[in-house]
């Protein structure tokens, strides 16, 4: 079973001084909703940027592949709450994503910290979002409540 989602960009201008509106075309969730260079750089309440709508996927992705690889072991959390810092920087060799750091909380009961932490370094490498961003530096940091 395949499922394609689809999203859609459009941009006006320059780099520097365009602007750009993103749909999320399937869910309808997001449409026009702005994005410029100057956010990348500078961070903006009202405009969003590629990476933050990244890092909204990779913890998505994380926190329900999480509930599977728990699942798989007879274990259900309570909770589990990720969030995603993309950074994204101008380098030698251009505008990089250049690491994403993935901060997990979760409330598990009959896990030990071990066990949970080892899960945890499982997910982060094969979550389909991480596997589709592998050639980006992504840590883990998990903690167990």
């Amino acid at each position: 079973m395949a499922n394609v989602s689809t999203a859609s960009a459009q941009w006006q201008g320059d780099l520097e001084h365009g602007l750009g509106l993103i749909s999320l075309d399937s869910s309808q969730v997001l449409t026009e909703t702005p994005y410029n260079f100057k956010a990348r750089a500078e961070h903006s309440a009202s405009i969003t940027t590629p990476e933050e709508l990244l890092g909204a996927a990779h913890a998505a992705c994380f926190s329900m592949a999480f509930s599977m690889v728990l699942g798989e072991q007879g274990l259900k959390a309570e909770s589990i709450d990720t969030q995603a810092n993309v950074t994204f920087a101008i380098t030698a060799n251009g505008p990089e994503i250049t690491q994403i750091q993935l901060k997990n909380h979760c409330k598990i009961d009959g896990i030990t910290p071990e066990d949970f932490q080892k899960l945890a370094n499982v997910v982060k490498d094969t979550c389909p979002v991480s596997k589709a961003l592998s050639g980006v530096k992504i840590t883990l940091e998990a903690s167990l409540n």
